[in-house]
């Protein structure tokens, strides 16, 4: 008992320390660009994304454009506003608290070493600024816990939370519906564990289904338009209805065509293609694996991703992708004791450390970082 507990203590620090570790990376990096630049720490932090939150917080949705986001955390935002409080500031260290919520519920799923992973994915910034990514994942990661657990109202309640974040919201529902159905097949491992059958964890799932069809018909009322969400992501994001050839075919004239202003474009489109076809990849082999749920989780983002304009913010989307991370962590718990794969694994940290530090500096500087 007592070995079994200092290993779940050093798990758990070794995972604190990487997160505190890339976290304080982070900071140096937009410190530093804040100092040099002469700017603003809150400047340097509020990229992309977080001005539309914020003009969200001051104005709601005056803007029909700005409905392509879901107000869980513009309201928060405003409510940092509302007392004082820098809602730049607060919103990143909201969202440094979160992905450390986030990383012990993927601790749970996918191992120690998955979390690991995770903690050193490249686009790993987005969750130490105010984006949805942190706090939707910390609910989601949490919610996907609680139902493989049997905890079916514990799960519905952190999948209502998630979704007033995010449109992946609805695509957590699907997957857990189908992780209902399939629970059903097996009998519980967890001595006293009672989810009421079938029918009960699907009616627990009809309160993140209600969150998000509570804010349709919000939109509904502000535009009288029941696609009014769809509309404004065609609108500000070109992300309209495509064939996935289509898509695939705009996708790749993007990754050979030179831009002077902005260099990195081409890389980074190329990235999204890499991003792309490793969730394709991981669907497969969850399914193969029959994590049937799994696979729905990042087969219908892949899918979705496939039926716009072109490949958009799917390496942000990896993020989201905790088979992804679980299957890392198998991997890498098989080969732990090699010293061939421990001195690989060393290796390919330190490179990872570097490119996800590489995409802080991209997303501080205000260069495009999906």
């Amino acid at each position: 008992m007592a070995r079994t507990v200092r290993r779940l203590v050093d798990e758990n620090l070794l995972v604190v320390q990487v997160w505190l570790v890339t976290r304080l990376l982070f900071a140096v990096i937009a410190v530093a660009l804040a100092v040099t630049g002469r700017r603003s720490l809150e400047s340097v932090v509020a990229q992309w994304d977080v001005a539309h939150f914020l003009l969200i917080a001051r104005e709601g949705y005056a803007d029909p454009q700005e409905m392509a986001f879901f107000p869980g955390l513009p309201l928060v935002l405003r409510g940092f506003m509302e007392i004082g409080l820098s809602p730049v500031l607060w919103g990143s260290i909201l969202a440094l608290a979160c992905s450390l919520v986030a990383a012990f519920a993927l601790k749970r799923i996918a191992g120690t070493w998955g979390a690991i992973a995770w903690l050193l994915a490249p686009t790993a910034v987005f969750t130490a600024v105010p984006y949805t990514e942190s706090p939707f994942m910390a609910a989601a990661f949490w919610s996907w816990e609680r139902a493989t657990q049997r905890r079916w109202g514990q799960a519905a309640l952190l999948a209502a939370l998630a979704c007033t974040l995010r449109v992946s919201g609805l695509f957590l529902i699907g997957a857990l519906v189908i992780l209902a159905i399939t629970q059903g097949r097996r009998p519980s491992r967890r001595k006293g564990v009672q989810d009421g059958g079938l029918g009960a964890r699907l009616a627990w799932l009809v309160l993140p289904t209600t969150v998000l069809v509570a804010y349709v018909v919000y939109l509904h009322g502000l535009t009288g338009s029941w696609t009014a969400w769809f509309s404004a992501q065609e609108a500000g994001w070109d992300r309209g209805f495509h064939w996935p050839w289509e898509a695939l075919r705009n996708h790749w004239d993007t990754l050979w065509r030179p831009n002077a202003d902005h260099p990195e474009w081409p890389w980074l489109f190329r990235a999204e293609l890499v991003s792309w076809i490793v969730g394709l990849v991981v669907a497969v082999v969850a399914l193969f694996r029959r994590r049937v749920a799994e696979a729905a989780w990042v087969g219908v983002q892949v899918l979705a991703f496939s039926l716009s304009y072109w490949l958009m913010s799917v390496n942000r989307a990896v993020l989201l992708w905790f088979p992804l991370w679980r299957l890392v962590g198998e991997f890498v718990e098989a080969r732990k004791h090699k010293p061939a794969w421990q001195a690989l694994g060393v290796l390919l940290g330190l490179l990872a450390v570097g490119v996800q530090c590489l995409w802080a500096w991209l997303y501080f500087t205000g260069r495009w970082a999906s």
